[in-house]
Parts: structure tokens; C-alpha cells; sequence
């Protein structure tokens, strides 16, 4: 196998498997090895490169679980078949120019978080990968990874782990909101934890208020439940409070859905007043509040939150890690009253069973190392700058920015001149073809009505790229 040669450098090297790995990948996706080519044996190419055979071995098994090999008795070890498709792939992109992806609502809604394609993520909710703490997370999963198998073997309790859900009591009581672990119920995100209040609390056909604009992903469970969405105004400083009293008047609402911090897609906090008069119209109408959380950890002040205002009867918080911790750690929970909890336990177990307890247990180990709190820090001064200079390039522009929160992922803007009434959607269009994706205000509204405002994050906004596009397309009619 002229492709590979090992380096033997404990200090430096990688270790000779993936040495193997990486050599063998690499000799299929430059052709030198073809799909159906058999590989030596173990043992032969153990004695040709003078490595073990369980090293060779390790390798091949490897290759196998990746789908570049295969595996047949009495055959050896040979390349696998690479599927056809008509997408792009990586090694094409780098060829031959990237390729954008067909824009719409599959996309949007499901392949846009397996699609690592685009070039600039301006669109995205989360935050960039060389922003989280890697080695941090790296302490945790050798940590997880010590725990002896037969306390993982199990599903593992309905409510989630037990020693995280402790973690999340003591941090929701320095915020004024005293819980036993038996309130809380660990999910799979904090959009399974929205999916389980709806599916447990709410009928077809009753009437729930949104904000408008509103937290894009929830508007498809809302219409798959059948409810009628009806959306009240944010502005900066909170909710149209006469809004929400005209509709409460009107219809017998059963709940109202609130990002009480840092606002998705405005990135707007409720004033101490405006939270709460929501309170006092929840009571006077009677009907629920589901506090989305999710952004708290970005705040670096303190903010209302409405759980601890009103206590876990009338008010549902839900929120999760993905944010301040990692996108793909599908860890979230719901706070609220024990009598509830047990209910949405029920839905929780009928819908999927208990939650992944590596991933609870991972996030329990982040947040007991002590270093947590530090990166949170480093984080909301990146996104404070983040905030100012795209603050100033918005400016220089034309754009109108709704606010200037200074803090958490996202700006809200509206485009000049002819792209203000409509032009939204169609600048996303022609941003895809530049390797550049927007959110377009459509995305975050009950009705999908264009407009011109578009969400900005923060932390993928500042590229020269992106601007560079942006001054170019406003030059240009929608």
C-alpha cells in the first residue's frame, strides 16, 4: 500500500490507527482505491507497514462502521460502493464551485441543520463551533465515558438525570425560583419540551397567542396541533398589552406563548413593567403562560422571568442548553408544577420514552467543572462586539434596526428602499446563490407574510462576503 507510510511519533503523531484511517480515506476519495477493490488482509498489512494487527484490525473495522468498507466472510475487506447522488458533495464543492441548495420548506424546516454546505450562515440560531468550549466539553465526555456501563445500560428515569435536574433547581433558585427536582422534566431540546406542553395542555381548535414576529419553529407544531394562532406584537420594550387584553376579551385564549429574554428574532427583553402586566393578564383572563427560555444564559443582566414572578402554577417555563452549551447536545427541560410535571411525563414517555441519558449526563458534567460560568462570560462580551460592529455596518447601509440589545445572538433589520415592503424572500433567494443564507421575515410569522425585515445572527453576520452582497442587491430592484 504505496499510500501509506506510518509516523511513528507518540508526542506528535496521531496514533497509527487513525494514521490507517485517514490514509485509507483518503486513497478512496482520490480514486486510488475503487469501490470493490479488496484491501490486503490484517496480516498482510500489518507485516508490510510493520504495525500491529490489532492495529490494522481497529482500522478496518473503522473504515467498515464509516461505510467505506465492507466487510464479507471469506473475502477479506473491500472499498464500498460510494452512492450516486445528484447533490453536491464536499470534495465536488471544492472542485468545481459551491452549489446552492434548493430553497424551501423542507429546507428550511428539517435538511437546513444537516446542510453544511453553506459558505455564511448568517441566518442560523446557534452559535459558530470556534466559539464553544471544546476543551471543556472534552473534559465532560471523558468524564461520562468513565461511568461503568451498567448505569447506562438502562433507559434511565422518565423525568431525565436525576443530578441535572438538582443543577437546574439550584440555578433557577438564584433566579427567584425555588423547585424540587421533581418539577422538572428533562426533554429532548427545549422544542420537544414546547411539543409536550402543547400536546398535553391544548385542544384542536383552541385559541393560543404568539409574538409577532414569532419563534419560527414553533409555528409548525402549533398548526399540526390545530390550534388557532393568533400573534401580539412585540415591541421593544415587551408585548402590545392591548392586544393581548383585546384578544383575551374576545376569545376564550388559552395560553400565550412569550420569550420573556432575548427574543427570537427581535432580540428584545420585556421590560419589569411590561412582564408584569402579562401577568396580571393571565390572571384576569386565565389562561397560561409558556415562558421560552433558551436565550437566558446570553443575558449578561439580570431580566424578568416570569416563572419566578408568578410561581410554577400559572407559568411553564421551558428552555434547554443548546445555546450556551452545543447545538447538537439535544438537552432541555420544563419547570413547572409538580401535578403538571407528572402529565407531561406521561406525554413524554408515549412520544419517544425516556431521553438520551449520555447527552443529560454530559451536560451535568459541563455544568459542575467550575469553568462554565467563565465561558458563558467570554461569550456575551464576544457577542456584545459582535452586536456593536454589526450595529455599524446596519448603519452604514441604510438598514433600520429594530433594536440594539447589545446582547444574545440576534439583530432584527429592515431593508431600504424597494426591498422593504416585500423584498425579503426574494434577497434570500439571491443571497443562496452566493453562498449566503438569510432569514427572511416570512420564516417568523403565523401568516408567512413578506415583509422586509430580515434575522440577523450576530456572531455569522460581519462577514466581508455578506456585505459586499448586501450593497450590491440594494442597488438592484426586488
Amino acid at each position: 500500500m504505496q499510500f501509506f507510510q506510518p509516523v511513528r511519533d507518540r508526542k506528535h503523531a496521531k496514533s497509527l490507527v487513525d494514521q490507517v484511517v485517514a490514509a485509507i480515506e483518503q486513497a478512496i476519495r482520490s480514486q486510488v482505491l475503487r469501490s470493490g477493490m479488496a484491501l490486503p488482509s490484517v496480516r498482510a498489512f500489518a507485516r508490510v507497514h510493520g504495525v500491529s494487527p490489532f492495529t490494522v484490525s481497529a482500522a478496518y473495522s473503522r473504515l467498515v462502521a464509516q461505510n467505506w468498507l465492507v466487510a464479507r466472510p471469506g473475502a477479506g475487506y473491500r472499498v464500498a460502493a460510494r452512492p450516486v447522488s445528484n447533490d453536491v458533495s464536499s470534495s465536488a464543492r471544492a472542485l468545481d464551485g459551491w452549489v446552492p441548495p434548493a430553497l424551501g420548506a423542507a429546507w428550511l424546516l428539517a435538511d437546513v441543520f444537516a446542510d453544511h454546505s453553506i459558505p455564511i450562515k448568517s441566518g442560523c440560531g446557534w452559535l459558530p463551533p470556534e466559539w464553544l468550549d471544546e476543551a471543556g466539553l472534552r473534559q465532560a465526555l471523558r468524564q461520562v465515558a468513565r461511568t461503568p456501563v451498567n448505569q447506562l445500560a438502562g433507559y434511565g428515569h422518565p423525568y431525565g438525570y436525576y443530578p441535572l435536574r438538582e443543577s437546574i433547581c439550584q440555578a433557577l433558585a438564584a433566579h427567584g425560583l425555588p423547585l424540587v427536582p421533581d418539577q422538572v422534566l428533562l426533554t429532548q431540546g427545549a422544542t420537544q419540551g414546547l411539543d409536550i406542553v402543547i400536546r398535553t395542555l391544548l385542544q384542536p381548535g383552541d385559541v393560543i397567542a404568539v409574538e409577532l414576529p414569532s419563534y419560527a419553529n414553533i409555528l409548525p407544531t402549533l398548526r399540526l396541533a390545530g390550534l388557532k394562532v393568533c400573534g401580539i406584537s412585540r415591541n421593544e420594550d415587551g408585548l402590545a398589552l392591548n392586544e393581548l387584553d383585546a384578544l383575551a376579551q374576545q376569545e376564550d385564549l388559552k395560553a400565550l406563548f412569550v420569550t420573556t429574554v432575548l427574543h427570537n428574532p427581535t432580540g428584545t427583553s420585556l421590560s419589569m413593567s411590561n412582564a408584569f402586566r402579562v401577568l396580571q393578564l393571565a390572571e384576569q383572563h386565565d389562561f397560561r403562560i409558556i415562558e421560552d427560555d433558551v436565550s437566558r444564559d446570553l443575558l449578561p443582566d439580570l431580566g424578568p422571568m416570569l416563572a419566578a414572578m408568578a410561581g410554577a402554577g400559572r407559568v411553564i417555563q421551558v428552555s434547554g442548553f443548546s445555546k450556551s452549551i452545543m447545538p447538537s447536545m439535544r438537552v432541555g427541560y420544563i419547570a413547572a408544577d409538580a401535578a403538571l410535571i407528572r402529565e407531561f411525563a406521561k406525554t413524554k414517555m408515549a412520544l419517544g420514552l425516556t431521553t438520551p441519558e449520555m447527552m443529560e449526563r454530559t451536560v451535568y458534567q459541563v455544568l459542575r467543572q467550575g469553568r462554565h460560568r467563565a465561558h458563558l462570560q467570554r461569550i456575551q462580551e464576544r457577542l456584545r462586539d459582535a452586536h456593536d460592529e454589526l450595529c455599524g455596518l446596519m448603519d452604514e447601509h441604510g438598514l433600520e434596526i429594530y433594536a440594539r440589545p447589545r446582547a444574545g445572538l440576534f439583530l432584527w433589520a429592515r431593508l431600504p428602499g424597494a426591498w422593504r415592503e416585500q423584498g425579503a424572500a426574494r434577497l434570500a433567494e439571491m443571497a443562496l446563490c452566493d453562498g449566503i443564507w438569510l432569514a427572511p421575515g416570512a420564516y417568523f410569522d403565523p401568516e408567512q407574510a413578506h415583509t422586509g425585515w430580515v434575522r440577523f445572527n450576530v456572531a455569522y453576520s460581519r462577514h466581508t462576503a455578506l456585505w459586499k452582497f448586501i450593497f450590491k442587491a440594494l442597488q438592484a430592484s426586488p
